[in-house]
């Protein structure tokens, strides 16, 4: 117990007896001490008292897309994060090609008696889904706020990164590089993000190139799956249409571009620069390291918390969007177009 002790009190900071104080539930310590010694306890991976665990307040249902890509799981930890921090039990509900759909999870999280849902990637980022589920959940008396999408028929918060000033950021930083061809590698054009990407990429390329709306979409933008294989295929038809950089609406999708390249003995960025999209977990560790347009997943991640426990406590937020603004993070995948290696 006393080397216990000892650990806690060099982890904290504190002393031992402050240590012995809060573990017993002694008055007299501070709110921040006696937190700093609970986040040691759980770091050191000791079992906290039963006097001192939190009660929960409630669950909180979070429904995400697939895990494979590592920003829904990042995403999923700050937000587990934040609801854990004030009280609430997050769970956590996949939905999985073949597995339960949203509706299903969200039927399932209902039937649970949940405080709230947090929606990441949903049926409302899809310009062809029915909205109406959304307002019988509203009828239910259950909150929720939805993350990455927009739609005008539903009453509730979103949250959401800026996906046009993302195109702006790459495609500035790619046409500075003397690049003149440069492609958009996306998902369906279906759902609301990628819409807006192709937005404001044409309208980036126009000003930066002087192109004209209708040749940028038919022959600089290219639909796909946000997956290493689609990004792959996407990169191949672009490359075909002479495109010297690729800019890709996830960092998987990068990954992919830069195996086409691979594939076709180019190299990265020598030959091609390929920019992703998110700054997902380790893509700072791929070969090369990948210029990407990192995703504010920390504010995001928050602000669906906390908007959705305003919710909860009866002060819920307007119908509104609250858009994040995103950060180009220059690695080395992307450098000076070929044939254009003089430039200052």
């Amino acid at each position: 117990m006393t080397t216990r002790l000892a650990d806690i009190a060099a982890q904290a900071g504190v002393s031992e007896a402050t240590v012995s104080r809060v573990l017993n539930g002694k008055p007299g310590v501070a709110a921040t001490t006696r937190q700093s010694v609970l986040a040691a306890l759980d770091v050191l991976g000791y079992e906290r008292p039963v006097r001192l665990r939190q009660r929960s307040a409630g669950l909180v249902g979070l429904i995400t897309p697939e895990l494979e890509n590592p920003i829904f799981p990042a995403l999923a930890q700050v937000i587990g994060q934040a609801l854990t921090r004030q009280g609430y039990t997050p769970v956590l509900a996949t939905q999985t090609p073949g597995g339960s759909t949203e509706d299903e999870l969200t039927e399932m999280l209902v039937d649970r008696g949940v405080a709230g849902i947090i929606y990441v990637s949903g049926l409302h980022a899809d310009t062809t889904a029915d909205m109406q589920r959304y307002e019988q959940l509203r009828a239910q008396g259950v909150p929720f706020v939805l993350v990455d999408g927009f739609s005008p028929k539903v009453q509730a918060p979103f949250i959401s990164p800026d996906d046009r000033a993302a195109m702006t950021l790459a495609v500035t930083h790619l046409a500075s590089l003397g690049h003149t061809r440069i492609g958009l590698a996306l998902g369906p054009k279906r759902f609301v993000p990628v819409q807006r990407k192709i937005e404001g990429f044409v309208r980036t390329v126009q000003d930066q190139l002087g192109l004209d709306a209708a040749t940028i979409e038919t022959e600089l933008v290219q639909h796909s799956l946000y997956t290493l294989e689609g990004g792959q295929a996407a990169a191949n038809a672009l490359m075909d249409r002479d495109c010297t950089a690729v800019v890709c609406a996830s960092d998987m999708m990068a990954l992919g571009a830069i195996r086409a390249a691979r594939q076709r003995g180019l190299d990265v960025p020598r030959d091609i620069s390929v920019v992703g999209f998110d700054d997902s977990p380790l893509i700072a560790f791929t070969d090369p390291p990948l210029t990407t347009v990192r995703k504010p997943v920390p504010a995001m991640g928050q602000a669906a918390v906390r908007t959705l426990l305003e919710e909860i406590g009866g002060t819920p937020a307007p119908h509104s969007e609250f858009v994040f603004m995103p950060e180009l993070v220059v690695r080395g995948s992307t450098a000076s177009a070929p044939g254009d290696r003089n430039r200052p």
